[in-house]
């Protein structure tokens, strides 16, 4: 078992002593979606935390998770393609996921929330908001444009020194995840050389 699962294994337990387990959500057939949510109904306010394109939710999100359950009804969703959640369709647009999320959120019970999102879950966020403004309450968003014009995406590949996205994105190198890792991160220590080739695998 390779260090990344260890951590994961324990960090699953200690979110489900903060009171936030997984549980999948089946959108529509062939589509289903990975949520922490609270164990317990509770009338507390609910946050939804929306991870970036890199790791999935609760990695991005868990220290935020464990110091918000006691007072928010937390949930962490993993969009489709990423952790645990999973689609037979081909569709990949933001629309996509905002409407997985929804409509996951929905089937949860939840009525209003506020979003909370980073880097790609801010785009997100901000399609929810626009499709489903009875849903959402507030958007809080981080280090993200409301869309990606081709102008701003041009931009930023020259900035950070790669000719396309999934050059960027989607490394097929250790050496392509540190460098995704660190680009994406502000002071990111440099992690050892096996838990890049362990996120890259």
């Amino acid at each position: 078992m390779g260090l990344l699962k260890i951590y994961k294994f324990f960090l699953h337990g200690v979110l489900k002593l903060a009171g936030i387990s997984p549980k999948k959500i089946e959108i529509e057939p062939g589509t289903v979606v990975n949520f922490w949510v609270p164990t317990q109904i509770t009338t507390k306010p609910a946050v939804v935390f929306l991870h970036g394109f890199a790791f999935d939710g609760i990695l991005t999100w868990q220290f935020q998770a464990l110091a918000l359950a006691n007072r928010y009804s937390v949930y962490v969703p993993d969009f489709v393609f990423f952790g645990d959640s999973i689609t037979d369709k081909s569709e990949r647009s933001v629309e996509f996921q905002a409407e997985c999320i929804a409509k996951g959120l929905k089937k949860l019970g939840v009525q209003k929330c506020t979003l909370v999102g980073f880097s790609y879950g801010g785009m997100v966020g901000f399609k929810m908001a626009e499709i489903y403004p009875e849903l959402v309450h507030s958007v809080v968003v981080t280090c993200s444009p409301m869309a990606l014009t081709e102008s701003i995406s041009k931009a930023r590949l020259h900035r950070l020194g790669f000719n396309s996205w999934p050059d960027y994105l989607l490394p097929d190198s250790v050496k392509g995840v540190e460098t995704l890792v660190q680009l994406a991160s502000h002071s990111f220590p440099k992690l050892p050389n096996f838990i890049y080739k362990e996120i890259l695998e």
